[in-house]
């Protein structure tokens, strides 16, 4: 009887034991840096091709800041964040109102409201079997989306980063048209990298470019206010 309580007992211990290590799910909502105050500062690089205009390559480069603020009512009539978009202005040395959008976790997806265009930015839990449409919400074509060097240090412009992962939406070369697009994301902060190139090009030859479009952000700084 007593060798039979012991045993009893140790098993319970074991089991409560096992239990007590059991960890919540990692979901990985931080990746999107969606904390009220938060902000972002990039260079942005913008080219456009048309080899019908005058000039054919146009490029643009200006600062912009992006910043989490107050809780404010989506498109969807939802609570989310208010999502300030602000472009530096050299003669005033200054950041000026530029767009504002809103952001939203919900429903395990992080969301930009990017002009009345609802976007799926992230879906939680993060894993390398997520797959999304990014434009699930909006009537434009469909951008399909996946995760890749999922909690990998990486080292952008100077900062390091302990985790960061990609969130891969296009890599595709024809005879005309060349499409790669992907952004980075820190763990804690947010959008750190973006690398957009939808292009019409000629023969395979992704620098002869009759048509299309470019751009990239290169982070300059970050911080919360």
């Amino acid at each position: 009887m007593i060798k039979s309580i012991l045993t009893f007992i140790t098993l319970a211990l074991l089991l409560f034991s096992c239990k007590e290590e059991i960890e919540a799910p990692y979901f990985g909502y931080t990746y999107f840096g969606l904390e009220q105050g938060r902000f972002l500062e990039y260079e942005v690089t913008h080219i456009t091709h048309d080899e019908n205009l005058n000039p054919q390559h146009d490029t643009t480069i200006y600062r912009l800041r992006t910043r989490v603020g107050e809780i404010i009512e989506d498109n969807q009539g939802r609570n989310a964040h208010a999502f300030y978009r602000e472009v530096y202005n050299p003669v005033f040395q200054e950041y000026q109102n530029l767009d504002l959008w809103t952001t939203i976790i919900d429903d395990g997806r992080a969301e930009l409201v990017e002009e009345n265009q609802r976007r799926i930015k992230l879906t939680f839990a993060i894993s390398n079997s997520k797959e999304w449409d990014a434009n699930a919400f909006n009537t434009q074509e469909e951008l399909d989306c996946y995760y890749d060097q999922i909690h990998q240090p990486k080292t952008i412009n100077g900062y390091t980063f302990d985790s960061t992962l990609v969130v891969e939406q296009s890599d595709f070369l024809s005879l005309i048209d060349y499409k790669r697009k992907y952004e980075v994301y820190a763990n804690g902060i947010g959008l750190v990298n973006l690398y957009f190139k939808d292009l019409q090009i000629n023969n395979f030859d992704t620098l002869d470019i009759s048509k299309g479009t470019e751009k990239y952000y290169k982070l300059l700084n970050y911080g919360k206010e």
